[in-house]
């Protein structure tokens, strides 16, 4: 069983939210979000022995409040989703319509059917893959996202978002029937400053992003090569695992550094975002100085259940990539 160390000494009210898991944990089955991960984060966060491990519980604080979210928004639409339509001006032909969960001998002519929070599984192989989307509407997909602002203007996870919807609908292929999907970010840290003064920054504090799925046999092929991987490596010596690629690294964009005196490296005279704009104050100088790149920071390791027993992340943090 997961235990937690309260090393900020949260307040036992909020400490027992915190505590609580109320995710859908089953050994028998690989889930959708499972199979977005990294082959070696999959594989490697199964031979840390949790037992003798205990989670810092104020790092609980994204996973719950995202979690809460999702409860609220299901209880909404199963609990009072005609009140709450018809206060958001809806027309009461349209609500009488909505059918919440439905059977399929429900889905008669005219019927908008709303799905939630469903888990469905398709055995393959030997393994039991099972997924549960947060919301289908009119046959589209959506998953709720409680983020930063950083991860949509920056678009860092829009490939895994599509592959997990991807999954959502070959499991579902009968109730998820568009070619689309959505994402409702909720921002955690939007700014109204900033949304009135930087260009690119999210104008409200939920913002939806449609992307385009998967084929349903592109989304097989992806499925079963990953289980095919997982097989191969599941029992391999840890250092004959694939790394973990700059994507799945969360690694930042590199930063050029250019030295007005080369033997003076502690502190560079100006930072540059392009290779070609650092070579140009080069040149203005006369060519006198010195450019150097440095790598981009990695951050996904300091979240990763396989970290206590990855060499991946000692070389990382070796290289001055990973600071902890």
């Amino acid at each position: 069983m997961k235990t937690y160390a309260n090393v900020s000494a949260v307040p036992l009210s909020i400490a027992v939210f915190l505590a609580v898991d109320n995710y859908d944990h089953d050994d028998a089955t690989i889930s959708a979000t499972t199979l977005i991960k990294p082959l070696r984060q999959i594989v490697l966060s199964k031979r840390v022995n949790n037992d003798d491990s205990s989670v810092d519980l104020i790092q609980m604080i994204p996973s719950r409040i995202g979690s809460a979210i999702h409860d609220g928004i299901e209880r909404a639409w199963v609990d009072n989703y005609a009140r709450a339509m018809e206060t958001l001006g809806h027309p009461q032909k349209i609500i009488d319509r909505i059918r919440i969960n439905p059977k399929p001998e429900q889905l008669t002519d005219g019927i908008i059917p709303i799905y939630l929070e469903q888990r469905t599984q398709k055995q393959v192989g030997k393994y039991l893959v099972s997924g549960k989307f947060d919301f289908v509407g009119d046959g589209r997909v959506e998953d709720f996202k409680t983020t930063s602002t950083y991860t949509a203007m920056n678009n860092t996870n829009d490939d895994k978002y599509i592959l997990q919807g991807s999954i959502y609908r070959w499991l579902n292929p009968e109730i998820v029937t568009q070619d689309v999907m959505a994402i409702q970010f909720i921002f955690t840290d939007w700014s109204a400053a900033r949304a009135r003064s930087e260009s690119g920054y999210p104008q409200s504090r939920i913002q939806q992003r449609i992307l385009h799925l998967m084929s349903i046999p592109e989304t097989d092929r992806y499925v079963r090569n990953k289980l095919n991987q997982i097989d191969e490596y599941w029992d391999a010596p840890e250092e004959s695992i694939p790394l973990c690629s700059d994507e799945d690294l969360w690694r930042s964009a590199p930063v050029f550094k250019y030295y007005k005196n080369p033997e003076k490296t502690t502190r560079s005279t100006k930072n540059f975002d392009t290779k070609q704009e650092a070579y140009i104050r080069l040149a203005e100088e006369g060519g006198k100085g010195l450019v150097l790149e440095k790598p981009g920071q990695v951050t996904a390791c300091k979240r990763c259940p396989a970290f206590a027993v990855c060499s991946q992340k000692d070389a990382l943090i070796a290289q001055g990539d990973l600071l902890m």
